[in-house]
């Protein structure tokens, strides 16, 4: 079901936020695999925990296909063990590896090479991959355009009116997918500035008083920013 709420005016808010905070260059990771690693890594932990966890994978020489699909559950664990919940995003990592190895015969490039209409299913058939995680993979990782839908998006869509809370993850993304090209660098930097938004300017608490939006004219709605403070 639609929500009657205003049209947010997207282009308009880019600009705002590309002229606040300049290009994001996401996203952070050295190879496909590391961004697709990274991705079900960062599922509820902060960014933080997630590059310590890539650093111990990394010094362990353990960042490739092989080495993950094969190593034992624990050592896989014990080598993501920065990222939090350690037990279960190994099993969600062995998952994911599972489906390049016998899928895929453990090559990552042929399954990122899928169209975005075969891949996003595929990965959220996965154990352990929602929507988020799923398009952050085909976003960044296969570089096609799908946007990624967070927290961070959902904070500052109500709080301006633009999107209502009961939206589902699919109705806030074709609220961007509709509206703008399907560009898939557009949508890396526009996701990439929304997070540089929630975590700078659009917090639990908001400082509202220094956000490019507002001094761009796109003010909250004072009964939204209630609700949530």
């Amino acid at each position: 079901m639609k929500h009657s709420v205003p049209s947010p005016p997207l282009e308009a808010v880019y600009r705002a936020l590309l002229g606040e905070f300049g290009p994001q260059h996401w996203w952070p990771g050295r190879t496909r695999l590391e961004i697709c690693v990274g991705a079900i890594l960062t599922q509820n932990t902060a960014w933080t925990n997630v590059e310590r966890a890539i650093r111990s994978l990394r010094h362990a020489r353990a960042l490739n296909l092989e080495t993950l699909h094969a190593a034992p559950l624990a050592q896989l664990a014990e080598w993501i063990r920065p990222a939090g919940c350690f037990n279960v995003k190994a099993r969600r990592l062995r998952a994911f590896t599972a489906l390049v190895a016998d899928r895929f015969g453990g090559e990552l490039d042929k399954l990122l090479a899928l169209p975005a209409a075969e891949l996003r299913p595929m990965l959220l058939a996965v154990h352990g991959i929602g929507p988020e995680t799923a398009d952050n993979i085909v976003l960044y990782a296969a570089q096609q355009p799908v946007f990624v839908v967070d927290a961070y998006a959902r904070r500052f869509l109500h709080r301006h009116g633009w999107m209502g809370l009961r939206a589902t993850y699919n109705e806030v993304a074709e609220l961007f997918t509709a509206r703008l090209p399907p560009d898939a660098q557009l949508f890396n930097e526009y996701h990439a500035l929304i997070v540089a938004l929630g975590k700078t300017y659009c917090r639990p608490r908001p400082l509202c008083d220094k956000c490019p939006l507002a001094a761009a004219g796109m003010k909250p709605e004072q009964r939204n920013l209630k609700r949530e403070t």
